[in-house]
Order: C-alpha cells, then sequence, then structure tokens
C-alpha cells in the first residue's frame, strides 16, 4: 500500500473518530431583494439591500456528548450583507450570536453573545418574526437608543429549565462589566414560554441599565426634549405578553408590551399588535396591525399596518414580498423623517437557507 494511501486512511479513521463524539453543523441564510423606503426623505429611496425577510448569516453550532445525559453545545453565527459583502452587527465577526454551554436533564445553561428573552417573545407572536416591511420591532423598543436593549446582550448567561407540559422559563443577566457597581451597564431578562398544541404563549420581562439614548438617534422623534428624561443614557424597563392560536386555518396573533424609559425623568410607550398568518394555495399571507402610544405626549401615537406574501420554489428557497404604512401624531416621527410624517416601505424578493 502506497505511504500516501494509508496517510488518508488514517485521516478519515481520525476524522470519523471525532466526528463520532463531536456533531459540527454548518448552516446559512442569503436573502436578498429590492426595498423601497421614504423613511430619510419624502421622495424615497429605492435600494437592494440584504436581509429583507431572514437576515442572511453564516453560522456553526454544534454538540459534543459527554455522558449521563449531559452534553456541550455551542453556536457562532456571523451576519452578512451579499448586496455589498460586508459584514453585519456593526462589523463583528460573529455578531447575530457566539455562546457555548452545558445541557442535560437540568435543563440547559449557556455564557456568551445571545438574544434577550424580550426579542424571542415578540419575534414568536410577530406574523412577521421581527422581519420585513411590517415587522413589530420596529414599532416595538428598537431605536430607542444607539444600542437595542432588547435584541442581542453581550457578555450573558442564561438558563432555560426543561419543558413541563409544555411550559420551561428563560432567564439571562447581562454583565455590565463595569467598576462603577455590579448593576451598572448591565440587563436581566426572563421569559415564560408555553408551546403545545395550538397555543403559543410568551410573557417576558427586562431590565436594561445604561443605554445610551439620544434625540438624534432615536425613531420617536425628539423624546428627550419632550419629556424630559434629562440624560444621555437612561433605564429601559419594558414588559411584553402575546399569544398565537392555530384555529386551523389560520393563524392569530396578538401581543401587548409597555416599556418604561427613565433617568432624570421618565417616559412610559404602550404597544399593541394584532395580526394573522393564512396559508393559501400558493403560499402563505401574513398581516398586521401595531401601534406603539408615547403616553407622555398629547400627540404621542404611531400607528403601523403591514401585509405580506410568500412563494415557497422549494424547501430552502421561496420569493417574498410585503409592505407595510407608518402614520405619525404630530409629536412622533416613528420609522419616518419627521414628526406627524407617513412612512411607507416596500420589500421584493428571494431567501435561500442551507
Amino acid at each position: 500500500m502506497k505511504p500516501s494511501t494509508i496517510a488518508c486512511a488514517v485521516l478519515t479513521l481520525a476524522c470519523a473518530g471525532a466526528h463520532a463524539q463531536t456533531n459540527v453543523t454548518v448552516y446559512g441564510v442569503v436573502d436578498v431583494g429590492i426595498k423601497y423606503d421614504n423613511s430619510s426623505a419624502k421622495s424615497g429611496t429605492w435600494s437592494e439591500s440584504s436581509g429583507n425577510r431572514l437576515g442572511s448569516r453564516l453560522g456553526f453550532r454544534g454538540t459534543e456528548q459527554l455522558g449521563d445525559g449531559l452534553r456541550v453545545a455551542f453556536t457562532l453565527e456571523s451576519g452578512f450583507n451579499p448586496d455589498d459583502g460586508n459584514l453585519n452587527n456593526g462589523g463583528r465577526l460573529w455578531g447575530r450570536q457566539a455562546w457555548v454551554g452545558l445541557e442535560g436533564g437540568f435543563g440547559a445553561a449557556y455564557l456568551g453573545r445571545q438574544y434577550s428573552s424580550t426579542y424571542l417573545a415578540l419575534k414568536a407572536i410577530d406574523p412577521f418574526k421581527n422581519q420585513e416591511a411590517g415587522n413589530a420591532q420596529r414599532t416595538y423598543g428598537y431605536g430607542i437608543g444607539q444600542v437595542d436593549p432588547i435584541s442581542r446582550a453581550d457578555n450573558t448567561v442564561t438558563y432555560e429549565t426543561p419543558a413541563v407540559n409544555g411550559w420551561h422559563v428563560r432567564g439571562g443577566y447581562k454583565f455590565g462589566e463595569s467598576a462603577n457597581g455590579f448593576r451598572t451597564n448591565s440587563s436581566r431578562f426572563v421569559g415564560l414560554v408555553h408551546d403545545a398544541g395550538p397555543w403559543v404563549m410568551h410573557v417576558s420581562w427586562q431590565d436594561s441599565d445604561g443605554v445610551p439614548l439620544g434625540a438624534a438617534t432615536t425613531q420617536l422623534g425628539g423624546i428627550v426634549a419632550a419629556t424630559g428624561l434629562g440624560a444621555s443614557t437612561v433605564r429601559v424597563r419594558n414588559a411584553l405578553a402575546g399569544v398565537v392560536y392555530d384555529v386551523g386555518f389560520m393563524k392569530l396573533h396578538a401581543g401587548y408590551g409597555d416599556t418604561k424609559l427613565s433617568a432624570a425623568g421618565a417616559t412610559d410607550i404602550r404597544n399593541t399588535l394584532l395580526g394573522v398568518t393564512v396559508p393559501v394555495p400558493t403560499g402563505t399571507v401574513i398581516a398586521s396591525w401595531n401601534r406603539s402610544d408615547l403616553r407622555d405626549l398629547a400627540h404621542g401615537v404611531a400607528q403601523q399596518a403591514g401585509i405580506g406574501y410568500s412563494y415557497p420554489l422549494s424547501k430552502r428557497t421561496t420569493l417574498y414580498s410585503s409592505a407595510s404604512w407608518t402614520r405619525n401624531e404630530s409629536q412622533v416621527a416613528l420609522n419616518a423623517y419627521a414628526k406627524g410624517a407617513s412612512q411607507h416601505e416596500a420589500r421584493l424578493g428571494i431567501v435561500h437557507t442551507f
């Protein structure tokens, strides 16, 4: 037998042995489409953009069995823009997720960059899954500050209980890593989840400290000056409850949230979501209505209506379209270029998963 043949055989056996102990999967999403958006100007902008339906990503997930029902699990996930080839999430290599932990009969515990319970709850009850033109994240919390406090959290440890009759609890703590105290710049969150039968139910709560806020960076249109928050950073506390009910021929979605911002002053934002997911012979239709009420302002209500349609070409490839319209009262500028302005958005594209 030739030395090269022996070497190949040894390498194959070594790889087979490693594979028997560790399972690693490479996966990804490529999503590119055409987008129209007039959030920054009356005339609007046409562009080619990524992540119109699903965030484009390349990821690695894996497990290693340790015995006695215990295993190690990890996920490394990088977001990118296929329209220009750049990394997403502020240029981070693993900007979407980066964590490792243990899973077993006790539940699961993870450490690293992870999603908050509030984000996962909103994604579960939103017909648009926090994506596309009508997604609920455009009205609930997203854009409050320069850093989104309810999406992903760095330096976080989470614990998830085993499921009991379809119920489980997930909680987490984000370390602020500040010399000014254990609580400074930290975040705490917890979520209660039920997913069994026709019902999906989520209840979540989160408390984030030191969120950088500025009138020029918020989608809400100058709430610092309007409500007297009087600080460059604020404490953000939010609670969210929502349900999805499958009646057979459609799914009904509903949610209610409350977000409180406090520093030298305080403000309160109430959110309501109603939506439907309707399977049709050629694909799926989704629609939703979201209402954001900045309670401290006399004319602080914004409403967003959205509709979308997706057509599967295969199990992995889908054509999609969506459109939304946001109407602002005179003191808010949610998704829009100025207070009281309306915003229109439309997306059309193709997404492939692998």
